[in-house]
């Protein structure tokens, strides 16, 4: 049994929720951007969002609209984010 109150789970799972959502719709701007050849957003930005909480968005904008599929760095590291973070998370409920 861990000592951490229940409400830290809560707000840790809100928190990668938020980022998640954030990162899912700056992987769909970036989608956008490169079809139109304007600047774009930098992976290394891409990448910190995703430490940051927001893994599952970016495996899911991966998915969803076909970006970045093709980068290691992405395709591997997108999904073991999700499953350290999340699995953390799990764990902090249990």
């Amino acid at each position: 049994m861990n000592n951490i109150p229940d409400f830290v789970g809560y707000i840790l799972v809100g928190w990668l929720l938020v980022m998640s959502v954030i990162l899912f719709f700056v992987m769909r701007h970036d989608k956008r951007l490169s079809h139109t050849r304007k600047r774009r957003i930098p992976e290394r930005t891409l990448f910190l969002l995703a430490i940051f909480g927001g893994a599952l968005g970016g495996v899911l904008g991966m998915q969803i609209f076909r970006h970045k599929t093709q980068h290691p760095n992405f395709y591997l590291g997108f999904p073991l984010l999700t499953l350290v973070q999340w699995g953390v998370t799990i764990w902090l409920l249990l």
